[in-house]
């Protein structure tokens, strides 16, 4: 049990590495040598975890989206959650900032799946349950929902990342959903959302999961 253990916390470590190493460089520039540097592992530990500098990107995009963030009363307020999260994060954590960077760089998605596919089918099984409670307008579709939803936030993570170096990106995120969400919930229910700036932060901090800027 033990050696399992240390083996899950150092396919971690070497996760958290690449993801610092990604985010840095971006996928073409990113060497295996440097990955390993910053994860301060052996070869042999690394390679036994992921055989390649693909896999190894691969498998940075496939815990995008391990946010497990806490159930809601109001389904669609769990949709809100995910992007606020994930805005609060983006300026913190690694993991999230080289998902970001490896499925925007061109070059390198011919390597490797995009995390976008991920983000959508999480927000389509939300949608799809709030617009089955009655929490949206009649006439939407929940994957089209979900596909534009991600679709602006990833626009919004761009414009904010050349502008800014993702400063204020949390408030860029809550002025898209003032906008795109009365379009989607119910007039009830949208009285009912936080789309706060902060709620990503207040969230964390209540799940005890804050973390400093990287």
């Amino acid at each position: 049990m033990a050696q399992q253990q240390r083996a899950v916390m150092t396919r971690r470590t070497v996760l958290e590495a690449a993801a610092t190493v990604f985010a840095e460089h971006g996928y073409t520039a990113a060497t295996v040598a440097d990955i390993l540097k910053t994860a301060g592992v052996t070869k042999g530990a690394l390679y036994f975890h992921f055989d390649s500098k693909e896999a190894l990107a691969q498998g940075v995009l496939e815990v995008q989206t391990d946010l497990n963030l806490p159930p809601q009363d109001v389904k669609l307020q769990e949709m809100v959650d995910v992007a606020m999260t994930v805005a609060h994060r983006l300026v913190r954590d690694p993991l999230l900032r080289a998902g970001a960077r490896l499925s925007s760089d061109p070059i390198g998605r011919r390597h490797y799946r995009s995390a976008w596919p991920l983000w959508v089918d999480m927000l389509t099984e939300i949608v799809t349950e709030a617009h089955q409670r009655g929490e949206t307008l009649s006439h939407i579709v929940p994957r089209e929902i979900a596909e534009m939803v991600v679709s602006a936030f990833n626009g919004v993570q761009l414009y904010a990342q050349l502008e800014t170096d993702l400063t204020g990106v949390e408030h860029r995120v809550s002025v898209l959903l003032k906008y795109l969400l009365p379009s989607i919930a119910s007039p009830a229910v949208l009285m009912r959302l936080d789309v706060a700036p902060d709620r990503g932060a207040r969230l964390l901090s209540e799940m005890g999961l804050e973390t400093a800027p990287a």
